[in-house]
């Protein structure tokens, strides 16, 4: 059982007076405090529970080398095994600050750590990957339709298309619209959802065009795309802070290596302030789902609440809304939405604790305190401070 000062439910309510009763991995219900009894009390005085984090957008096997203190590429001497063991760590620093699931877009070593984690034989948050991506190299329409399949026998849960450049290199379009709907049309056959990287609006239109799921990073999107991504009921994944702080903090291990350049780094600098107005801009859009994704890679395991946090300080988003890009409509994204991201009795006991209100202070999201996944606590730090309401 779980006391905490208030809750918040995912879904944008808010309630004090009441405590969360968990039974194995489950919500069994949300009652009156004091009206149940349980096995083990969790006593959380100043804090507020909410469903645990969902990341919509991360890199779990991406890392430094431990030789050479620089991102892992093609140069690099570790194997298999060394890289399955990095993303298992990251996956831990991600739960221990709150996020309890994730969708990786991707790599091999994702499969081996969902699957553990899933067992419950590693601790890390729900792991859903694409495994390997649809790229303008992938070929053909048909290349690409055989490339969708062979993911989804191999275990993927999504399919991740690059239907644009990096913004280190200008954001343009990659994948024709006959290679787009190739992707997403076969992505919707199997059951599986595409998400897009894609920068700037041609890219993001051709894929709204081809029924894909959702646009990822968008820095470079104007109103037009914005309202054609609401109309065809896309979610909107923007990355506007994390990612560029994370490079910009760790430039030498990340120099020299693929278009990681000054010319790149250069761009990435440029492109601040417009993905920052391209936010604000998208919060004034009717019907423009936008969810919580960080691109979180190598640096920024850990580091996720950050990008919450710049979305309401510098962004200007509503801060019960920012809770809830990353709750429940994070969850309704992955199409997990009748399990995952609420406090509600029968879904998953995937919950936080965090010291203060981040409805009044979003800067609370950083200070977590408890964190249960699946019913399992692994995170309970001392309250100190706290009071009852």
């Amino acid at each position: 059982m779980l006391r905490p000062d208030r809750i918040l439910d995912g879904r944008g309510g808010s309630l004090t007076g009441r405590e969360v009763v968990v039974r194995g991995e489950l919500i069994t219900a949300v009652a009156e405090a004091g009206s149940t009894e349980g096995a083990r009390v969790y006593d959380l005085p100043g804090t507020t529970l909410l469903p645990g984090l969902i990341d919509t957008h991360v890199h779990l096997g991406w890392h430094f080398d431990r030789e050479t203190d620089r991102l892992h590429s093609a140069a690099s001497t570790d194997g298999p095994q060394e890289r399955v063991l990095y993303a298992a760590e990251n996956g831990w620093n991600m739960l221990r600050s709150g996020v309890t699931t994730v969708q990786s877009v991707g790599g091999p070593e994702d499969i081996p750590v969902r699957d553990a984690i899933a067992g419950g034989s590693l601790p890390g948050p729900r792991v859903l990957t694409s495994i390997r991506p649809v790229t303008a190299g992938t070929g053909d329409p048909n290349d690409i339709r055989a490339h969708v399949d062979e993911v989804a026998t191999a275990g993927a849960d999504v399919i991740k298309i690059f239907a644009s450049e990096s913004i280190r290199v200008g954001g343009g379009p990659t994948l024709s619209q006959e290679q787009l709907d190739a992707a997403c049309g076969r992505a919707r056959e199997l059951g599986l959802r595409a998400v897009v990287h894609a920068h700037g609006p041609e890219s993001a239109r051709r894929a709204a065009l081809a029924g894909c799921a959702q646009i990822e990073h968008g820095a470079l999107l104007d109103r037009a795309t914005l309202q054609l991504l609401a109309e065809r009921g896309l979610y909107y994944d923007p990355h506007i802070h994390l990612i560029f702080d994370n490079y910009f903090a760790n430039a030498e291990r990340y120099l020299g290596i693929g278009n990681y350049t000054a010319e790149g780094f250069a761009q990435m600098d440029a492109a601040v302030p417009v993905a920052l107005e391209t936010f604000r801009e998208a919060l004034t859009v009717d019907g423009l789902d936008i969810v919580f994704g960080t691109d979180a890679v190598a640096g920024a395991h850990g580091h996720n609440w950050k990008e919450l946090v710049y979305r309401v300080e510098e962004g200007g988003q509503d801060p019960m809304a920012a809770v809830v890009s990353a709750t429940s409509l994070a969850a309704r994204s992955l199409g997990l939405d009748d399990t995952l991201g609420a406090v509600e009795a029968g879904f998953a006991a995937d919950l936080i604790a965090v010291a203060g209100d981040p409805t009044v202070d979003i800067r609370s999201i950083e200070r977590v305190v408890f964190v249960m996944r699946a019913g399992r606590v692994y995170r309970n730090d001392p309250v100190t401070g706290g009071s009852r309401r």
